[in-house]
């Protein structure tokens, strides 16, 4: 019952599927990105990200220099970041939040999430997160050996040959990008609302991501905006060589906590 409770919490907030959720316009987003954008300045993480992400990047590229077995693997990875973004943003969510309240608020304030009352369903939702990831990256695997075998690809250049110039290669384009929307669109649905809802309020990672879902479905154009919005922000953040990812992350981590404030009454 202990574990059952982690997830749902229905013996102690019965109300949390019945949370009011409000209609928002674009104008709503920008105000979101502004306050994001004002928290990321009163409490700077960018050395944080960048400790974080370029350990990450160099394991990946020591796989790289040792075979060529990584490089069909390359986009999805990148791409896949977006996946468990939301994870490596609720760090961000406390700061905003301790701000709203006219506290103090410095790096060292993403610590109290380890004492959140909701820890234990936020780590349930982190680990939904990492198994929707790995399943991206098998059906991404799946997806190129179905079309080029299994053997590896001679080179870099030798591969952006083959994916650039072939029927095949288009096909892996077309496909990938299309069931990479699938995965996106689905955790964008079921975690934009339901960190930041988790973190805030005594709730269970089933209501959480119940109001996520209620939450997008009501609001469907400004989500969209707002998937869009993220989409290229990270794009901007990955061309100089990630650097960008320090702060775009933060913001925009920032930016959703403030987005929920706006949507959940």
């Amino acid at each position: 019952m202990a574990k059952i409770d982690v997830v749902s919490h229905i013996h102690r907030d019965p109300v949390s599927e019945h949370l009011t959720i409000r209609r928002i316009g674009t104008s709503d987003l920008m105000d979101a990105l502004r306050r994001g954008a004002e928290d990321f300045w009163a409490a700077p993480t960018h050395l944080f990200f960048i400790c974080l992400l370029y350990p990450i990047l160099g394991v990946f590229f020591a796989g790289l220099a040792f075979g060529n077995n990584m490089l069909p693997l390359l986009f999805p990875l990148m791409s896949g970041f977006a996946l468990v973004g939301p994870l490596a943003a609720v760090g961000l969510y406390e700061i905003s939040r301790e701000r709203e309240r006219g506290q103090d608020v410095s790096v060292s304030s993403v610590s109290n999430v380890f004492r959140s009352h909701s820890i234990g369903s936020i780590a349930a939702l982190g680990v939904l997160l990492m198994v929707i990831f790995i399943a991206w990256l098998l059906t991404a695997q799946a997806l190129y050996q179905s079309l080029f075998g299994w053997h590896a690809p001679d080179s870099l250049s030798g591969f952006l040959h083959e994916v650039f110039t072939t029927r095949d290669g288009w096909t892996l384009v077309i496909a990938g990008n299309a069931l990479g929307f699938i995965f996106s669109a689905v955790v964008f649905s079921l975690s934009v609302i339901s960190f930041p809802l988790l973190l805030d309020r005594d709730v269970g990672a089933i209501p959480a991501i119940l109001t996520s879902f209620r939450a997008v479905a009501a609001n469907p154009g400004p989500m969209i905006v707002w998937a869009l919005i993220v989409a290229l922000a990270l794009v901007i953040g990955f061309i100089p060589l990630f650097v960008g990812l320090a702060v775009v992350l933060p913001i925009l981590g920032h930016a959703t906590w403030h987005l929920y404030r706006k949507v959940v009454e």
